[in-house]
């Protein structure tokens, strides 16, 4: 009976090492698992639906090719207590990584992200199918929330809509982003880019937030050459002070895409007589509103003009103009860049 007792214990101790062994290698393999990169070079994408627990996330992550052990994948994560921090969303995993590396994107959220670039000088029709291409909102979402008046007060502007205030940049949006978030997105780097203009404000310059957007907007589509945006600039300002009409082009295209909803690549002399808020060459001042999103640089010329005695300009070609104090120059000028005389 001894000896069996003696047996039983040794029996006992010999499970109880081996179990110890199992443990240990068990630890010392998870280590080395979640320490070690796996994956191939090209880029594999994972959407973790909502609600999706770690068993689910172990499955989609082996199955993609991100990880190469889907057990020791989901018992690093309840080891790390990564499974009760499970972030729903779209994940893009390039190359070899290490499954720590992959469990902590996910806890942290750290999803696929897309870009799409909006260039200056567009109208928010213009913007809205370009924001479509890239995946963020149907274009006709966009465009009526964009032209939603409520829309425009919750974005914190004292405009009627979001025209002039898509500020052109590139922006980056998880998948199937909403339409309202990526506006007001929009509208807060408008905001940030206008505070640096407004910072170097030239003395002297009364415009108002919506005033600014405006003249800067006119600047933008005015401008072929960005050197010349602070000299264009001072003929508005000169004109606005003289209470003259400003008579830019841009604006009547703008007012004649309101009237038909397009642009026929002409302006007639009935646009140009034909009575409108947005036609500067029949109302005084600036116009009711801005009629596309500017750039920083027509920001900044419309608060801080170079100093100049010029009343008008005209297209020379190249983008670039002509610039002059007074009328008899001014039809020097048209007569040589636009009709071509000596």
């Amino acid at each position: 009976m001894k000896r069996l007792a003696i047996m039983a214990v040794v029996l006992l101790a010999l499970a109880g090492l081996a179990v110890l062994g199992g443990l240990f290698w068990w630890n010392s393999s998870l280590e080395q698992f979640a320490r070690t990169p796996y994956g191939s070079p090209e880029e594999k994408t994972v959407e973790i639906p909502s609600g999706a627990g770690m068993k689910q996330v172990a499955r989609l992550f082996a199955g993609a090719g991100v990880v190469g052990d889907e057990t020791r994948f989901y018992w690093l994560a309840r080891r790390l207590g990564i499974d009760r921090r499970i972030k729903a969303g779209e994940y893009g995993f390039s190359g070899p990584i290490a499954p720590e590396k992959v469990l902590e994107q996910i806890a942290q959220g750290r999803v696929k992200l897309y870009s799409c670039t909006i260039p200056e000088g567009l109208r928010a029709d213009e913007v809205a199918p370009l924001l479509e291409q890239c995946g963020f909102g149907k274009a006709s979402e966009l465009l009526a929330l964009a032209r939603d008046a409520d829309f425009a007060k919750k974005a914190g502007l004292k405009a009627d809509s979001l025209e002039g205030y898509l500020y052109p940049d590139t922006y980056s949006f998880p998948k199937n982003p909403k339409v309202g978030q990526v506006l007001l997105k929009m509208v807060s780097r408008y905001n940030e880019e206008y505070r640096k203009a407004d910072a170097l404000r030239q003395k002297g310059i009364g415009l108002d937030p919506h005033e600014t957007a405006t003249l800067a907007s006119i600047i933008e589509k005015e401008t072929g050459d960005p050197q010349e945006r602070p000299r264009i600039s001072c003929v508005f300002h000169n004109r606005l002070k003289k209470k003259m009409k400003l008579e830019t082009d841009p604006t009547v295209i703008y007012a004649k895409i309101l009237r038909y909803g397009s642009f026929d690549g002409n302006i007639k002399r009935d646009d140009l007589e034909y009575f409108h808020p947005y036609n500067t060459y029949r109302v005084k001042g600036l116009p009711p509103g801005p009629i596309a999103s500017a750039g920083a640089a027509a920001l900044q010329a419309a608060l801080d003009p170079i100093e100049c005695d010029d009343l008008f300009f005209v297209a020379c070609g190249g983008g670039t103009h002509k610039f002059c104090p007074d009328y008899t120059c001014h039809q020097r000028w048209v007569d040589i860049c636009q009709r071509g005389r000596k």
